[in-house]
């Protein structure tokens, strides 16, 4: 049994982080990560595209410019950006399954886009009063935490259009869920979190940039840093506790540290046995989070076609299979690459067909927006975290209808020597690597303080 001055569960950016300022420190830290590979929800697949290789972000992939934890570590990481391609019109496809073209607003009744522009404003405003790293606080959160944004949507607005579009940014697009299923108090995290909702529906600004090689270079960078502190195949089974230290153990090993950090996603704390036992409201505050479903889906086809249209691959669609889409094209490919988004409900839908019937179905909502050559990709790639038990689901977790205000503030909470954080509990960057990049650095500060 070897002895370190911390370990760290999980080289996902978050733990990656958090170790690397902590070596920069001079202590002797110990990364232990479960699969065989580094990156947690960030990878970068290489693979064949009509006799080509071809790279395809299955994870995360882009860069805001609020982001600053992330643009700096970027820097300091030696890594460039480049912009996400946005000359041409962008596309809408509304419930009756009519295409429109658009440049600015979306191209809707006055009405319905008066009632989004005021709706809007409500939660600009809401996510304003909100402390991102404390929404539990806001004078009103119990009630808004009892509330679902569905609900909360359907009270301020008869305009079922608006409702709709606004709850895709939030629910399908965002927390991956349906709108009903959790609180407006929620929604509105997510929109601080970013700085206002006003950004979050703005994909000129919430999907900004993207990392030359892939965002997965972050974490391959830090674990490069690291070298020998990381081993990788090290799924730990059981953490043995006192005030004083702890015993980490894996199936073969058995590691102890003055301070262990947790740096996993809330549902897979529940994988790991403490003894002693972790306090009861631990437990319960991880067991009421979840992971929405999202299926990521990115076609290669011979040329980036719709530049041709004069369009710019940005398509919205709160009634279609995919409700997003965007020119996902890497930087120096001739080739062209959209990436789209099938979330919550639909999710689940496509998720019980055959590989086949749900490339069909995914294909023809693709061709509802750009046309028949969508149908015809020289390669095709699904990213569908929810069957990887090392992860449950994506993007991050979020708690059901009254859990924020119940159990939020426990999430962060250490436990004697234990540390928990990763980027979904995040306060600025939640769900985003820019919140990893921050609560890794958070932790890694306040291990060095407390000495």
């Amino acid at each position: 049994m070897t002895t370190h001055d911390v370990i760290v569960i999980g080289a996902g950016v978050t733990g990656l982080t958090a170790a690397w300022r902590l070596a920069q420190a001079g202590q002797d830290v110990l990364v232990l990560e479960a699969r065989e590979r580094v990156g947690g929800r960030l990878r970068t697949d290489v693979l064949d595209a009509a006799g080509a290789p071809a790279p395809f972000e299955i994870g995360g992939q882009w860069v805001s410019p609020d982001q600053d934890a992330l643009i700096a570590i970027l820097g300091e990481l030696g890594l460039t950006t480049y912009p996400r391609y946005r000359d041409g019109d962008s596309l809408y496809v509304d419930r009756a399954g009519v295409r429109r073209r658009f440049a600015d607003d979306l191209p809707l009744a006055e009405a319905t886009q008066a009632a989004i522009t005021e709706l809007t404003k409500k939660l600009d405003e809401l996510a304003h009063e909100l402390d991102p790293a404390a929404p539990w606080d806001h004078p009103d959160a119990e009630r808004l935490d009892r509330t679902s944004l569905r609900a909360w949507l359907e009270e301020q607005c008869d305009d079922a259009e608006a409702c709709d579009n606004i709850a895709l940014y939030l629910g399908p697009a965002m927390l991956t869920k349906p709108a009903h299923s959790f609180s407006v108090l929620q929604a509105a995290l997510m929109a601080a979190s970013a700085g206002s909702f006003s950004n979050l529906v703005d994909a000129d600004f919430i999907l900004d940039r993207r990392v030359e090689g892939g965002l997965q270079s972050v974490p391959l960078a830090l674990a490069d840093r690291l070298g020998d502190r990381l081993r990788l195949g090290q799924d730990v089974t059981r953490v043995d506790w006192t005030d004083g230290g702890a015993v980490v153990h894996t199936a073969d090993e058995q590691y102890a540290a003055r301070r262990v950090v947790l740096a996993v996603p809330p549902t897979v704390v529940r994988r790991v046995r403490f003894t002693p036992e972790l306090p009861a409201e631990h437990r319960i505050a991880r067991e009421h989070q979840s992971f929405g479903l999202v299926i990521k889906v990115q076609a290669m086809y011979p040329t980036p076609f719709w530049r041709e249209d004069g369009l710019d691959g940005t398509a919205f669609g709160p009634y279609q299979l995919v409700h997003e889409a965007y020119d996902n094209t890497p930087a120096g490919e001739s080739r062209g690459v959209l990436v789209g988004f099938v979330s919550d409900v639909n999710a689940d839908r496509v998720g019980r067909l055959s590989d086949a019937e749900r490339r069909e179905r995914i294909l023809d909502s693709l061709a509802a927006y750009y046309g028949d050559q969508a149908r015809h990709p020289i390669a095709y790639v699904e990213s569908d975290w929810q069957h990887q038990e090392l992860t449950g689901g994506a993007y991050g977790t979020s708690f059901d209808l009254g859990g924020l205000t119940r159990w939020g503030r426990v999430l962060r909470a250490p436990v004697g020597p234990i540390e928990f954080g990763s980027s979904d509990v995040a306060g600025l960057g939640f769900q985003h690597v820019d919140g990893a990049v921050r609560v890794g650095s958070e932790i890694a500060v306040g291990i060095l303080a407390a000495g």
